[in-house]
């Protein structure tokens, strides 16, 4: 049985790509020519604050990298890389990683095989509620044993899980004197990572300082490779717009920037790595009683919609309608969704499905009129009102009446969560890079028993679902796909548009994998 998601992750998971697990990255380049900088300072600009550096806290994940090793480490071409183990082997339900010899914690205990058993174990209890490792963890539950003489981690799962080396090896192992006293991982870093956090201050900036000796990096990296900075200085900087005005001016040296602030960056020779993205993954309500429990016209609403118009207000004019539920690079990406998507026309779907326009245009059927209410945030994208009412217009000339409603994002997620008060939302795709994380969100219990916030029933997706979940890793890529594309068919969701935002770089070079998550072993600073 799926583990149920804490609603701490369920919040983080529905509005951002929380962590990434696995996919494509790539280098980042830039015309940068000039000497490398030993042992300086890099300036890297984040969004939002890090009230607390614990790796398997929900803000702690996303910078434990800079301080903590995994198993394995998610490479640029969206293969694995070695990690703290130089060699692995799974099934579906085991998985047995051979740790490297001589790699230390930051200070300075030898890391063991029955230390890393012991931070599974640790991040695995659902007794310590700790959501940033749920967002890693499979959803299964499983043991871990080890054996110190042959450096070998074993892990066992209850239950038929592929992708294991992909979610326990890319957790951030955490090292005794941390697991002895977790409350310290807020703002001290314990791990076996190329950085260790010096600095904390309350709204940032926060600072790590480079670990002399290290060599166990994805493939062998080391931290006394020529121009890796010594200091990483991280400072919050919300606003798109003030990260590209700093990269700009030199005010910063590494930031991320989406959307129309973009243009802005062409031609200035900066480093950039492309992260690809789903804008607008839409739901439709099914439950028992709405209107879109009738899969028919959940096919003709979807047949109704102008996908390339969608795309180009979602991604400003340049959008391309989305593929695929997960963003291009992500485990098993494919074209599914042209060929499976219903083309039949939507007013003939509607009038097979005896629904008919009355004197005023409007869709009845049984002397019930076909009510949407829409429902969208700005807090989980800049264009996805415009993606709604859009939506909303189109719909509307097919005779709905349609009740377009822009929320705040706690309102959305109460909508969405608690009082079921919506037919159709647009949100932000949870941005997972394994197929697997879509299953609570396509299948089981509603809330509060479990994700399927839309009420979806499918009984083909849950059978395919069953059998990929029995071939292990991406060989059942072919099934997942055959899964995914029977949502397609049922219209029981329909991601919007493929989008791209970017890292860029300042006199800098580097390289990103999956969600744009930078490699700390990677960064060199020039002059």
């Amino acid at each position: 049985m799926l583990r149920r998601t804490p609603p701490a992750v369920l919040t983080a998971a529905l509005t951002a790509s929380v962590l990434a697990l696995s996919g494509c990255g790539g280098v980042a380049r830039s015309s940068t020519t000039t000497p490398l900088v030993d042992r300086g300072t890099v300036r890297i600009a984040e969004a939002g604050e890090t009230p607390s550096f614990d790796p398997y806290s929900t803000f702690g994940a996303s910078q434990a990298h800079y301080a903590y090793d995994s198993l394995v480490n998610p490479a640029p071409d969206g293969d694995l890389a070695t990690g703290l183990a130089t060699s692995w082997r799974a099934t579906a339900t085991t998985a047995v990683f051979t740790l490297r010899a001589g790699v230390t914690c930051s200070d300075g205990t030898p890391l063991t095989a029955s230390a890393v058993a012991r931070s599974l174990t640790y991040a695995a209890d659902p007794g310590n509620q700790l959501a940033g490792a749920r967002t890693v963890l499979p959803n299964v539950p499983f043991t871990a044993r080890a054996d110190d003489r042959t450096r070998t981690v074993s892990v066992s799962s209850a239950a038929p899980f592929p992708f294991l080396i992909r979610t326990i090896g890319l957790l951030p192992i955490v090292c005794p004197a941390g697991l002895d006293r977790p409350g310290s991982l807020a703002r001290a870093t314990q791990g076996t990572g190329p950085y260790v956090l010096t600095r904390y201050s309350p709204g940032g900036p926060y600072e790590f300082t480079v670990r002399d000796g290290y060599d166990w990096g994805p493939d062998g990296a080391t931290t006394a490779a020529r121009g890796l900075p010594e200091h990483i200085r991280l400072s919050v900087v919300p606003q798109t717009s003030t990260a590209a005005n700093l990269l700009l001016t030199g005010g910063v040296d590494i930031a991320p920037v989406s959307g129309p602030d973009r243009a802005r960056l062409t031609g200035h020779g900066l480093a950039t790595a492309e992260v690809a993205t789903v804008i607008g993954l839409t739901f439709f309500n099914q439950r028992p009683g709405r209107v879109l429990a009738d899969r028919a016209v959940r096919r003709a609403l979807v047949s109704a919609l102008d996908r390339r118009g969608l795309a180009n207000v979602a991604a400003g004019g340049t959008g391309r309608p989305a593929e695929d539920f997960g963003a291009e690079g992500a485990v098993c990406h494919a074209d599914l969704a042209a060929a499976n998507l219903p083309e039949r026309d939507a007013d003939e779907t509607l009038r097979k499905a005896g629904w008919t326009r009355s004197a005023g245009g409007a869709r009845t059927k049984d002397g019930r009129t076909l009510r949407l209410r829409l429902i969208t945030s700005p807090d989980l994208g800049p264009t996805l009102a415009s993606v709604a009412e859009l939506m909303a217009r189109q719909w509307t000339a097919l005779g709905a009446k349609v009740e377009f409603v822009t929320e705040s994002l706690p309102a959305l997620v109460n909508a969405m969560y608690s009082t079921a008060d919506f037919d159709v939302v647009v949100g932000s795709t949870p941005g997972f890079a394994l197929p697997a994380g879509f299953i609570p969100f396509f299948s089981g219990p509603a809330p509060a028993g479990g994700l399927n916030f839309a009420g979806v029933a499918n009984p083909e997706y849950d059978a395919l679902v069953a059998r990929a979940l029995r071939e292990p890793d991406t060989s059942g890529c072919a099934t997942w796909n055959r899964a995914a594309a029977t949502l397609f068919r049922s219209a029981d969701a329909l991601p919007i548009a493929e989008g791209r935002s970017g890292v860029y770089g300042h006199r800098t070079t580097f390289t990103t994998t999956f969600g744009g998550r930078l490699v700390p072993t990677s960064i060199r600073l020039h002059q």
